[in-house]
This record gives C-alpha cells, structure tokens and sequence, in this order.
C-alpha cells in the first residue's frame, strides 16, 4: 500500500481489520493506486467502518474526514451574485464556481476548479508550483504519534447544535438506520435546465461522417506515444518525433496524421521520404505560445473541426466514488487537454454514484466513448452536439435514490416520517459538511476574515489542533508553533497544494506582515468559502429561533418573495402565505431583515462577534457580501418509497444506469429477511442539502463526530 498510514490511523484499521471476516478484510487492503471495483463488500459492520475503508484506499482523501452521514447534497451554484431580489441558491458571491462540499476542510487539496469554457474568464489567482511533492509519507517518527482512538479524536468535531441546527418540523418517533453502508446505497441524478432528470441510457457515438476511423486509437504504439506526449508537453529537447509508416500506403498515413492530431492537440504533421522509407514527422507548428493557444479553451485546431457541427459535445458522465473535480482532472489527462474546457451546471459530491451532463469544447463523441474503454467506475454516454456549453446554476436540482439499511423503525414509523417529508418537508438548514470537519470550524475562519483579524485568521489555519489529521499535517502544525518560520513548516508537507501549504508559501514569499497577500495566493473560491460557513452558520441559527419564537406559521414581519421582490408580509395578507413561502436573509450589506423579533436576534448576534449589522462591506471587495435570502422550509418532490427486506448486506437493493443497460434484471426481495431497508427516493432544488431531508426522516444527529459515538463500538 502506498504512502503508509500514519501511526494512530494503523493502529485504528488493524483493531477494526482483526474484528472482520476475511472477505472483509481483503477490503482493507486493497492498493489505493488500483481502481475500484464496483462490487465492494463492506460487510454487515455500521455504516462509519464502510466510509473509513474507503478513505483507507483513497489516495487523495483526508484520513477519518467523511464519516457515515457525508453525503452528496444539493450544492450546484448559480453563477451570479444572489441579491434581494432572488432566493439563495449558492454560496452568495459572485463568480463562486460551486465546490460541492462548501466547506474547506484541512489538508484538503485545493484543485483548482475548472472554469466554465469558452467565456474568456481567466483564473486571476497566482498559478503554483508543485515543487517537491511526493506520493508517500517518511516512515521516520510514525509510530511515535500519539496513540489516540478514533473515536477520541472525533469527540473534538462539531454537533448540529455546534453550528444551529436544534429543530425539527415533524411529530412522529425517529429511528436509525446505516447510511451509505455502501457508495452505491446513494445515488444521484441531475435535473438539468430542461426539467429532465439526467440518465445514463445510450452509450452509442453520433453518426459523423468527419470523425476519423477507429483505427487512430490503435495504430500508435505505446512507445510511439509516450514520445509524442513528451514532445506535446516539450519534455525533452526533441524539436521533432518520426514515425516510420509500416505497409505504406495512403490510408495508412492518413489514419496516422488523424491519429497524431486528434490524441495529441497542438502538433502538426507532415510526410517525408528517407532514405526510401516513408516517415510521418510530428512537430510543433509554433512553439509553446501555440501550443499553450490550442490547449487551453479558445481555439483548438480550428480548421479541423467541421463549420456545421456545434462546437461543444455534451455527453452523460456516470461515475462511482468520484467527486467532479477528480473526474474532469482524470478525463483531462487521458485526453491530454486542459480541464478548463470541460463545463457543468454543478459539482458532485465523491461518496456515491452521480450522474450529470457534461460539455467539452471540441473534443469528438468518438474520443470520449472511447474512454469507456480505458477507465474504472465511469461510464460516458448520450453524446450530442450543441453550440454552447454549460453554465453553473442553469440546473433545477436533484434526484436522489437513498437506501438507510437495518433500519429499526416500524412500518407505521416510516410512514409517519415520509408521509410527513412529502407533505411538510425539512428546515433548510446548512448542513455539516459546510463547516468543516476538525476541531477549527470554517465559520471561525470566515468571522476573523470579516472582523480584518488577519492575524487570528493564519493562526486558525496554521495552529496545531485536536482531531482527525494526518501525520504530515500535524508535523506542519508543530513545526509552525514552535518556529513560525513558513518556509520550514512548508518542508513537512509532502502534499503543498493544500489550504495550509498555499498560505504558507504566501507567507514565505510576502513575509509576516503581509498576510492579506499571503492568503490571497489560496484560490477565490476557497478563501470565500470561509465567509459563506459564517453567513451560514449565522443563518443556521436566527432559523431555529425564528422556528422556535413562531412556529410552522407564517407571521406579520416575515419575509416572501412577490415576483423578483422580498417583501414583508403585513396583518392583513398573512393568510396568503405558508410556511413555505418564508425566507430569511443570509447577512449582507444589500439585504433586509424581518420585522420581528428575529431582526434583533441577527443584530445581537453580529454584534456579539464584533461585526456591525449595518456596515457588512469589506475594506477588500472580495470579502464585501451583499447577503441572499434562503428558504426556511423545503419540501422535496417526487418523494416515493418502499422498505424491503433482505439477508446479505453485500448486495445493490436497486439497479444503476448502468445495470439497466446491461440488461440485468431488478433485484427480487423475499417477503420476510434478516434485515429491513428503507429506499427513498425524492428531488430537491438547488443548494438544498439531502442531509437534512435523510436526519428530518430519522431524527439523528447527522454530524461525524455523533455518528462516530453511536458506531465506535466495533473499535472497543
């Protein structure tokens, strides 16, 4: 296994390894640099030992970060900034590009989001370096760590009452259940701009009479194009890579240019005879401004692609355990082109099976169903040609198909609890994953970014904590204490693409005294990212009061929106609302408050963490947030559901995209089993967290560190 863990996570996974049964056990070894096969087994353990095996095998996970209740949420993001006259559908700020946790834990490695192609937008943040990462940790000290349990270092997290979510709508008895025992117990299905619900369903490439053969997948050897790649990227000193055309004939050179041009964007080719052989020589047309022009959106290989066919080819990506940023990365490199082409409506979460429509600039239908072939746990499919590409927000949510497995609710009880979802729905709280999962939430984060307490800001991100880390990162943290020197403490890290790296690279390269720079060098979207915990968190809490001062019942002093305006529902019309009407406003300089009680419980607030209600702009424009308004009540559509019985905890208890089109027929369930599920299935708008909607059915505290105290008695 690659890059051992560190010491108190061995130990952790070698007491829950020696309590499974073989099969089990193979599961916590498998090599995290091998793709996974769809088939897991996770055993009949809680559903927190599923989730720690699959961040065992994760290469790129934080360790222990997403416990039994990390679930994939509503998160897509409009693009634009959310003013009064609109609900909040996002993250309020403009041009947040929607990354589908919304919060930021630490150690996480910032990816860098894809930018929605072809509308010019350039990333404005410093390009970094990757100087000196490497893929394993030093063994040296491992074992030295402090041998503290999982379930200790969990008791340093959040609760829901931490970040204020304390109420609930409905009246029946809650119950538990496992959620996500397996990945594949929870899937999700894009409701695009249509109001279609995305499916997986033709794997077929559109007739094209333009499209080049098959064959420029195969006649390139490996050697052939590991050389031309190296010439593509300028790897070596070569100015040129020949190929010798083997049984010459024209449409063998002509498959070979194909190939070369389509596999390999910014070369040119040419023939040549030497010495009475025919070579294809492969070249850079005009040096590395070119090729940098061809690979990034604007223009790839304009004379190649026909006049009549539209520009972007949007496609279907289904996708197992796999958030959309890792995905676009993978489909990138395999491509050999830049993510930046690739656009979406909105983020998946990596816990789960997704499905979303996708647009890539340029690239032909042919070249990405013949990625079908070559990659694990994707499929590719409904490839159609458009002109435009997509834009984050345009999708109207969507469609979740949940399994909670061993539930231990009566068959009344689950009626009440979905019966009540259907009609009433859930408090739109914020949910978890938004603040962070270590003993430093993000909300803290954002409130010093708002007090201009920069200072308190790098101290937050750097200090060393209690809780779930990994070794590296922990190492990083001491070094920082002790020395506060960026640059030694930036030497821990092997992985510098994290949120602690970056600031400590700032940190080393504009000094101390300007920290306002160095945190800058963290990309936007993830230094607002600590604003929007706050306005949140701030949000989570004047929600439960104003549930608990006024009920489920809309009052005089609340808040509608009348068309594209948010009014204040007055004596006489306040029997022309419900209660799904009301929303309340995420604080912001360009939003009103309730004319009730709950507007000075905002002012208090605010003011109690030193920030003035009244004055929300920020010395630095970035930081500035006109506010949004949010819903307080939501209630999912197409809510349907069934509980089934069954023996084997290993098997699917519904069929994938992928499964219908293989043919294989639903699963059958038996009458009467050793255990009982509850599958639910049900849409949910846009920036709506299903967490919500899963903790209103059973009534739990959906937080890692309440899931870890009701699941840690396996590690004893």
């Amino acid at each position: 296994m690659p890059g051992r863990p560190c010491g108190w996570f061995l130990r952790v996974a070698l007491a829950a390894a020696a309590l499974l049964r073989p099969e089990q056990r193979a599961c916590l070894l498998v090599d995290r640099s091998a793709p996974r096969a769809r088939s897991q087994a996770p055993g009949s353990l809680k559903c927190f030992l599923g989730t720690l095996t699959m961040e065992m095998t994760d290469m790129t996970g934080v360790s222990l970060k997403r416990g039994s209740v990390a679930v994939e949420d509503n998160d897509s993001v409009a693009p634009g900034e959310a003013k009064r006259q609109k609900v909040s559908e996002c993250c309020p700020t403009k041009g947040q590009d929607g990354l589908e946790n919304n919060s930021l834990p630490s150690g996480e490695t910032v990816p860098g989001p894809p930018e929605t192609a072809g509308e010019g937008k350039k990333n404005s943040d410093p390009q970094l370096e990757e100087e000196g990462e490497e893929d394993g940790l030093s063994e040296e000290g491992e074992e030295e760590e402090e041998a503290e349990s999982f379930a200790s270092m969990m008791k340093h997290g959040l609760t829901e009452l931490d970040v204020g979510i304390t109420k609930f709508v409905s009246s029946h008895q809650g119950f538990s259940g496992i959620l996500k025992e397996r990945y594949s117990d929870f899937v999700v299905h894009e409701i695009g701009k249509n109001g279609q619900i995305s499916h997986l369903s033709d794997l077929s490439v559109p007739v094209d009479e333009e499209d080049p053969s098959e064959d420029v997948f195969t006649v390139l050897t490996a050697e052939e194009k590991q050389r031309l790649e190296e010439l593509q990227l300028f790897k070596n000193k070569e100015t040129s890579v020949a190929i010798e055309v083997i049984e010459d004939t024209k449409e063998k050179r002509t498959i070979i240019h194909q190939a070369i041009k389509s596999l390999f964007p910014g070369l040119e080719t040419k023939t040549e005879d030497r010495e009475g052989k025919k070579y294809i020589v492969a070249y850079h047309a005009a040096g590395k401004k070119a090729l940098a022009k061809v690979r990034t959106a604007a223009d790839p290989r304009k004379h190649s692609w026909p006049k009549s066919r539209g520009s972007y080819c949007h496609f279907v990506l289904y996708k197992e355990n796999k958030d959309t940023m890792d995905a676009i990365n993978l489909l990138s490199k395999y491509l050999r082109v830049k993510p930046n082409i690739f656009s979406y409506m909105g983020t998946k979460d990596k816990r789960a099976i997704t499905v979303q429509e996708i647009a890539v600039l340029k690239i032909t239908a042919q070249r990405l169903a013949h990625l079908n072939k070559c990659l694990m746990n994707f499929k590719l499919g409904n490839f159609s040609y458009q002109k435009n590409p997509l834009k984050l927000g345009e999708l109207q949510g969507n469609h979740f198909t949940v399994v909670l497995r061993n539930i231990t609710g009566t068959d009344d009880q689950v009626e009440q609890a979905m019966n009540s979802l259907k009609e009433i729905g859930f408090i739109n709280y914020y949910g978890m994953q938004r603040f962070g999962t270590t003993a430093v939430p993000t909300y803290q984060v954002g409130r010093a970014i708002l007090q201009n307490s920069w200072a308190e800001v790098m101290d937050l991100i750097l200090k060393p904590r209690s809780g779930a880390e990994k070794g590296y990162l922990v190492k990083c943290r001491e070094e920082w204490a002790k020395t506060k020197d960026p640059a030694a403490a930036l030497r821990k890290l092997p992985v510098k693409r994290c949120v602690e790296g970056q600031l400590l690279r700032g940190l080393s390269k504009y000094g101390l005294k300007n920290i306002v720079s160095a945190f800058g060098i963290i990309p936007r979207n993830n230094r607002l990212m600590y604003i929007h915990s706050y306005q949140s968190y701030v949000w989570n809490n004047m929600v439960s009061k104003r549930i608990e001062e006024y009920g489920l019942n809309p009052v005089p002093g609340d808040l509608v929106l009348k068309g594209a305006a948010v009014t204040c529902i007055g004596e006489d019309d306040v029997n022309n609302y419900s209660i799904h009407d009301v929303v309340m406003p995420l604080p912001g300089f360009d939003v009103i408050y309730p004319q009730h009680k709950i507007s000075e419980a905002y002012r208090e607030m605010l003011t109690a963490d030193n920030l003035d209600i009244d004055n929300m702009r920020h010395k630095i424009r970035d930081y500035s947030l006109s506010g949004a308004y949010r819903k307080i009540i939501i209630r999912p559509q197409n809510v349907s559901w069934e509980v089934v019985a069954y023996d084997d905890p290993k098997i699917p208890l519904f069929n994938t995209d992928v499964d219908n089109l293989e043919g294989k027929p639903p699963p059958v369930f038996a009458s009467e089993g050793k255990y009982r599920a509850l599958k639910m299935d049900f849409s949910l708008p846009p920036s709506t967290y299903a967490t919500m909607a899963i903790r209103e059915v059973l009534k739990m505290d959906t937080s890692i560190k309440n899931q870890t105290q009701l699941n840690t008695t396996w590690l004893r």
